[in-house]
Formats: structure tokens, sequence, C-alpha cells
């Protein structure tokens, strides 16, 4: 593919980002040998200023990750290089990026605390403010699906879509995240499983009481709007 010199910039800044990523999906215990995954979306760098993305490539161990090998294809999932093969969740992170746009980074694990959760077919519930405070209610569960076609994509955007989690559980299988930036997803990949954790251990010592509606909009309310670091003047 060739490309101008902008273009190759944000294109190598994207492989250099998603790889780099890749070390806190190990260093957070969220995936086992060479499961899960990360992509970018790298807008309008590709033919007629089509978006496209960055994946990492199927099958590599985390070590052996480089940016090199991090693979560039379009937002039907189609390789646009010669390179690795992508990951098998190609089409489903393609799939979300046509649907979403606002969304700019996708991850996937199959992270314990939450993937249990999955495999019982429950939603986590929304009895922490910290779950509050980051999804905005509870950890929703999507639809089973096959890996291999863009079928899962169609179930995380259609249990994300009007919700304010930017994680799911798709059934029997794990966990996807959302962000505006991959590094974004990645946090919300990281506490997925922080409050699946809790909220399992939790649950084995009794019932469990959700927050009412209105202490979860107020916590998330804050939570986005006032905390951390602002701009000066906002």
């Amino acid at each position: 593919m060739t490309t101008d010199h902008a273009t190759y910039t944000a294109i190598t800044r994207a492989r250099e980002g998603v790889c780099a990523l890749h070390a806190a999906l190990v260093d957070n215990g969220l995936v086992a040998w060479t499961s899960g995954n990360i992509s970018a979306r790298v807008p309008g760098a590709g033919p007629g200023g089509a978006d496209l993305m960055v994946i990492k490539p199927s099958g590599v161990a985390y070590p052996d990750l480089t940016p090199e090998s991090m693979v560039l294809c379009d937002l039907d999932g189609n390789a646009v290089d010669d390179a690795l093969s992508p990951s098998s969740d190609t089409a489903t992170h393609a799939y979300v990026y046509r649907h979403m746009p606002e969304v700019g980074g996708v991850v996937h694990t199959h992270s314990t605390y939450a993937t249990a959760w999955a495999a019982r077919g429950e939603a986590v519930p929304c009895v922490i403010t910290a779950m509050a405070d980051e999804f905005g209610g509870e950890i929703p569960l999507g639809p089973f699906a096959l890996i291999g076609s863009d079928e899962i994509g169609r179930g995380i955007v259609s249990t994300l879509t009007g919700h304010r989690s930017p994680a799911v559980l798709m059934r029997s299988h794990g966990v996807f995240t959302i962000g505006p930036t991959a590094r974004d997803a990645v946090k919300a990949a990281v506490m997925c499983e922080d409050a699946a954790r809790t909220v399992h251990l939790a649950q084995a010592y009794g019932e469990l009481t959700p927050l009412a509606q209105d202490q979860v909009d107020a916590l998330h309310r804050r939570y986005t709007q006032e905390y951390g670091q602002r701009p000066e003047g906002k």
C-alpha cells in the first residue's frame, strides 16, 4: 500500500501504541498464552480517506510482539499489506468500528472472573461505587456467537448501543471492551476484571443489593464530569 508521510506516521504510531498496550493485558493477568487482542482505529489512513485498523497478529506470543508485527486491516477485516495473519477476532473488531464510529479502540480478553460470569450467563450487577463510576451500571451480558464471522461484533454492538458500559460479557466466551482510544478500552478491560472479581467474592458470602439508579447516575456523572485533572478553565 502506497502512503504519504502523514499517513505512514499515523500507521506507525498506531502499530507502536497497540503493540505496547498488549503488555498491560499480561501485566494485569487478563490473558493466557496467546489469547486476547487489542486493536486501534487509524482514521483516514485508507484509500479515499477510509479508516483502517491495526490489530494483533494471530497466535503470536506476547513476548514476540513487535510494532512491525501488528497487522494493518481495512474495516471489512482484510489485511491491506503483506504481513502476518491478523487475529481470529478481526471480523469482530472491524464490525464494531464500522457500526460505532465513536470507538477508537477494541480489546478482547478471557480474563478469569469476568469470563466466569459470562460462562454462567449473568451480567455483573452494579453493587459497588467503582462500577457505577466506570460502567454507569451493570456490566451487561451479550449473546452467544461463534468465532470467525462478524456475528460476535453484531452482538457487541446491539448490547452496548445505548448502554453506558464500555464492557460486555459475551456469553460462554469472554470480555470485549471499547473506548475512544485503545488505551481507554484497555482500562475498561482491567476495571471489568477487577469489578467481576470483587462482586464474585461478595456474592459468595450472601445476597447482593444493587445500587439504586439515582445513586448510580450521580456517581457516574461525578466520575465522568468531575474526577481527575481538567484543562485550566474547564
